[in-house]
């Protein structure tokens, strides 16, 4: 409100003091609109809760309703309207049990993300048949090649026996020379390390085979078009 200059002189007291509260009111009217409605947005975010409690009474509330904790809450807007539903809450067991299922998922979300990349890896490190029976044979001609070794080495081992078992002819029903039994000992030994070694050769042979003829069926899903990380019907592959 403006006075006049010389306004204030011809105004009596009673005067002045009604247009001064005048003043004021107009003053703090957009603070007390904009408190009303501050008040008003929050009654309405905060919405009204209602259910229906065990003993089959409707409740409603502005806030969660506590008799309601273990069964499910309406939240609805003023004009009646429903916003969101409140599930009820979990006691230890439940929540044990949520969390055990969370993580569950997690496991097997973990497992997927990993045979998708094992499956992904393996497509790019075998891209046809032709590359995937190349790796096999190179890794099966090591083995091959160090149980041949080993049987060569077994048969110097057995000629190297044929003269200490002619010797022994010699000391029939006599105890045979300490030098001659230390040294059949040690030659039976050796042929028993070459024959362990042979045997340790075959079963990893056959492992590698194996490996080769899964990895041979699972590049055939995946060449065909089976999604990675998944098996040709679209399970998730077991790893």
């Amino acid at each position: 409100m403006r006075f006049e200059p010389g306004a204030l002189e011809r105004l009596t007291m009673p005067q002045i003091g009604a247009r001064l509260v005048a003043a004021c009111m107009l003053a703090l009217a957009p603070c007390a609109f904009a408190a009303s409605s501050s008040s008003g947005n929050t009654a309405n975010a905060a919405g009204i809760y209602s259910c229906v409690d065990s003993t089959g009474k409707r409740l409603t509330s502005d806030r969660p309703i506590p008799e309601c904790l273990d069964r499910e809450q309406r939240v609805l807007n003023k004009d009646g309207s429903q916003r969101k539903t409140l599930p009820p809450r979990m006691n230890a067991e439940e929540r044990a049990a949520a969390e055990e299922r969370q993580r569950q998922k997690a496991l097997a979300e973990a497992t997927l993300k990993d045979a998708v990349r094992r499956d992904r890896n393996l497509m790019l490190r075998y891209p046809n048949e032709s590359v995937h029976s190349k790796a096999r044979e190179s890794a099966l001609d090591d083995l091959r090649r160090g149980i041949a070794a080993s049987e060569l080495h077994l048969k110097e081992l057995q000629e190297d026996r044929k003269p200490l078992t002619a010797e022994t002819e010699f000391y029939k029903g006599r105890r045979l020379p300490y030098k001659l039994k230390s040294k059949l000992e040690a030659n039976d030994a050796q042929q028993q390390a070459q024959k362990d070694i042979i045997a340790q050769q075959t079963a990893e042979i056959a492992r590698v085979n194996a490996l080769y003829d899964a990895e041979l069926t699972r590049l055939k899903r995946l060449w065909a078009g089976a999604t990675p990380g998944t098996s040709g019907d679209g399970a998730s592959v077991p790893r």
